[in-house]
């Protein structure tokens, strides 16, 4: 076990047992960083009144029964300050050398973990509102997945419903290759606006599109056909995002609403027959308890409509259904938008209380935060419409090409660079704010090279690797002995022992935030050890470069593995 607080408070928890009794073995010792130690504990002041002692002679009774590898100190009404010693930082840094997950452990037991995200309308363009469920939810499942969890992605596209009637009839009106064209191209909204706007000024149109739904539900053959050549034909232009933004989705995660559309009717059915749902005005509905409206009656979740149709509660419960049943689901998360919480409370609740999410599942919705422009406002065009994640996307390579174009590059190289370089500015600057914040996007701000930046973390990481290029040694050979002379290298050192805990604490909360910050930190740390440690000029003594390289090449596999599961991409040079 190489992580400090981790050490310390198996350590804590054994002092405590002793001095106050096996009752107090699980308490937690509330270790923060200090500014006046490595560490400090709180316990003593929380524990103080429930055993009616001073806070101080509780701190003092955990310490005289400390094992600790360092100097301890009780200071002012009963803090624990712990300061490690440099041979415990030194044992542990170099075990670091030998392991290629850098302090990573693995999930125990292991689970299955089914996660909803990205899900944009096939029936509309991707626009920015996809781009944090899309980048949170995949940074998530590359998260569980590295510690050893199985994780089932689910990209709950919105492939069905009575849209698609208009949607048909139109790619019948402009021909299967013209249509084809235009949806690859990236130009959904705008069919979908054209169809829109014959729906409703061709009464012609409008009745065919009636009957093309009713062809659709009743899943005809030739009505399927033209569906998936629509689906398709969208699919692939998902697809390009998907690309471009180096997220891990693939066909195979695909679960639509039409993969549930046979299950609606065994779904309303069987809520209620077994009593939990009820026909409240024409309509089914399921009354979970705890939920008012604000007349203060209980606020239904309409499983079907009063004209027979169903909606998004249908398909949400039939699917919540099936990841536990049939998925085997042990975790599930829903990477959706923070105003859609009330329906997923409501969802979560029925599903409870049908008996289909039990104590043994949880169910949590990763609540996404709105991106704001620079007016603090939604953002949108001037116009007003929702920015197109293509145009977006292009706009950050482009501002990131126009910030390295300065460097030397050939056109090839500086488009390979820009491209990560965008895509990194873009993802960290979502993924460094909590997930269910609010968050201007500024481009000019995310593509700089200074401060809390997908660029600058990229740029630390390339750094690292030209010091090994200079040094003509692979990083891989670098094996030490550490010394820490210097208090830059102490710190950073320190810093490196975290890195598990960083990991295993994002995934625990799932939030993203939180392993940006930990790998931030571990930056500037790295900053500060190469401006104040002589690396390469001039010349240290040979034991003093081995343990600095020996140090770089654990930064490397920290920075480099944590951007990886971030999904932030690490060019060779910069």
């Amino acid at each position: 076990m190489t992580n400090p607080q981790l050490v310390l408070t198996e350590l804590l928890q054994r002092a405590m047992a002793s001095a106050l009794g096996s009752e107090h073995a699980d308490a937690d010792p509330l270790i923060r960083s200090s500014q006046f130690a490595d560490f400090q504990a709180n316990v003593a002041l929380s524990l103080a009144k429930r055993l009616r002692r001073a806070p101080r002679d509780v701190a003092q009774a955990i310490v005289d029964h400390l094992d600790f590898p360092g100097t301890v100190e009780v200071s002012g009404p009963g803090f624990i300050n712990l300061t490690l010693s440099d041979e415990w930082i030194t044992e542990q840094a170099e075990t670091l050398l030998t392991d290629p997950r850098a302090g990573v452990g693995h999930s125990n037991p292991p689970q299955r973990i089914v996660i909803d995200y990205s899900a944009p309308n096939a029936a509309k363009e991707m626009h920015v509102g996809h781009l944090r469920t899309t980048i949170v939810g995949d940074s998530l499942a590359r998260t569980f997945e590295h510690l050893g969890n199985e994780v089932i992605r689910q990209n709950h596209l919105g492939d069905w419903g009575t849209p698609f009637g208009m949607l048909i009839e139109h790619l019948l009106d402009v021909g299967e290759p013209a249509a084809i064209a235009q949806l690859e191209a990236g130009e959904g909204s705008e069919f979908y606006k054209a169809a829109r706007a014959k729906f409703e000024t061709d009464p012609g149109f409008q009745q065919r599109a009636r009957l093309r739904v009713v062809t659709l539900q009743a899943e005809d053959a030739e009505t399927m056909r033209l569906w998936h050549v629509f689906m398709d034909a969208t699919i692939r232009y998902f697809n390009k995002i998907y690309a471009m933004l180096g997220v891990t989705l693939t066909d195979k995660d695909i679960a639509g609403e039409s993969m549930y559309n046979p299950m609606l009717a065994q779904t309303c059915e069987d809520l209620e027959k077994s009593g939990h749902a009820r026909i409240s005005d024409g309509a089914l509905c399921v009354f979970p308890p705890g939920f008012t409206g604000s007349d203060d009656q209980p606020l239904p979740l309409i499983i079907r409509k009063s004209d027979g149709g169903y909606g998004y509660a249908t398909t949400d419960m039939a699917a919540i259904r099936y990841r536990v049943r049939d998925l085997g689901a042990d975790r599930i998360l829903y990477v959706v938008g923070a105003d859609q919480s009330l329906h997923f409370q409501m969802v979560f609740a029925a599903a409870r209380e049908a008996g289909w999410l039990t104590d043994k599942v949880s169910a949590e919705h990763v609540q996404i935060g709105m991106m704001l422009g620079k007016d603090g406002r939604r953002f949108r065009t001037r116009s007003g419409e929702s920015v197109k994640l293509n145009d977006l996307l292009t706009e950050a390579v482009d501002r990131a090409a126009t910030a390295i174009a300065e460097r030397g590059y050939d056109e090839e190289t500086q488009q390979v660079i820009a491209q990560a370089v965008g895509m990194a500015a873009v993802k960290y600057a979502d993924l460094s704010v909590s997930h269910d914040s609010e968050y201007v996007f500024d481009l000019e701000r995310m593509v700089h090279f200074v401060g809390n930046t997908g660029p600058y973390m990229q740029y630390a990481t390339t750094r690292i690797k030209s010091v090994f290029r200079r040094a003509d040694v692979d990083p891989a050979t670098a094996k030490g002995p550490i010394k820490l002379g210097e208090p830059a290298e102490r710190a950073l050192a320190l810093q490196l022992l975290g890195f598990g805990q960083a990991v295993e604490h994002t995934a625990a909360t799932a939030e993203p935030h939180r392993l940006c910050a930990y790998l931030f930190e571990t930056a500037t740390a790295f900053t500060s050890f190469y401006d104040q440690c002589p690396i390469i000029l001039p010349p240290p003594p040979a034991d003093v470069l081995a343990s600095r390289l020996a140090l770089c090449a654990i930064t490397l596999n920290v920075l480099e593995t944590g951007l990886t599961l971030l999904g932030v991409p690490v060019p060779e040079r910069m």
